[in-house]
């Protein structure tokens, strides 16, 4: 007789799991221990699921998190509500008056195209990791980071990583002592050891990655 796979149960931080979440790589990870010594007790940082998410998302794709936000402030206001109905109403040129890049633009032109279709992104709010990951690459111009953020920051989920992060990769590589910095397979294999809270590893080095920057001395092999 064969006993049917069950999903694992999806944990969504709060600040409670996000602590429970802590304590659990400490005692499994000494590289977390060091991690967490630095940049102390992560924030939850959420942001809407659905249509707004993934746009933002794709307006601070490759852009500085202050240039993102600027962009993303003008474009809330250009499109109110923002809705891939408001967004597809705006011509061209006002979306890169906004700041948008062609590509971008392309994009979310897509993306609103596909909602206004039928595409119902909130129906994968519940869904699995691997569903959420491949229905949102499946989307012209949204690769695996997009989807990995979006799982992280969108969705909250504690176990999903962005290991094509370049500061994930780069806080790794300075917390292992590294050679160089991981490719995102690596980095993926990597963080095997923090299931099933491999999202609160990740909250824990980009604050890491932070501390450090900012510090006078600097991650050591950055």
């Amino acid at each position: 007789m064969h006993m049917k796979r069950t999903q694992p149960a999806l944990i969504i931080l709060d600040d409670e799991r996000m602590r429970s979440g802590v304590r659990a790589l400490r005692r499994k990870c000494a590289h977390m221990r060091l991690v967490h010594d630095v940049a102390g007790d992560p924030t939850v940082r959420r942001h809407a699921s659905g249509f707004e998410g993934l746009a933002r998302i794709v307006v601070g794709q490759q852009l500085s998190l202050a240039s993102a936000d600027a962009i993303w402030g003008r474009l809330a206001v250009a499109a109110q509500p923002m809705t891939a109905e408001a967004f597809l109403s705006l011509s061209d040129a006002e979306l890169r008056a906004v700041g948008l890049s062609t590509g971008k633009v392309r994009t979310l032109r897509s993306l609103s195209a596909a909602i206004v279709g039928g595409l119902d992104l909130e129906a994968l709010d519940a869904a699995p990791e691997g569903d959420v990951h491949a229905a949102l690459t499946a989307l012209p111009g949204v690769g695996p980071w997009s989807a990995d953020i979006y799982l992280l920051f969108c969705l909250g989920r504690a176990d999903a990583f962005a290991a094509g992060d370049l500061a994930l990769q780069t806080a790794v590589r300075s917390v292992l002592k590294l050679d160089q910095r991981p490719s995102g397979e690596e980095l993926l294999a990597i963080a095997e050891r923090w299931r099933p809270w491999r999202g609160v590893a990740a909250h824990l080095l980009w604050a890491y990655y932070k501390a450090v920057r900012q510090s006078p001395v600097g991650p050591k092999n950055r």
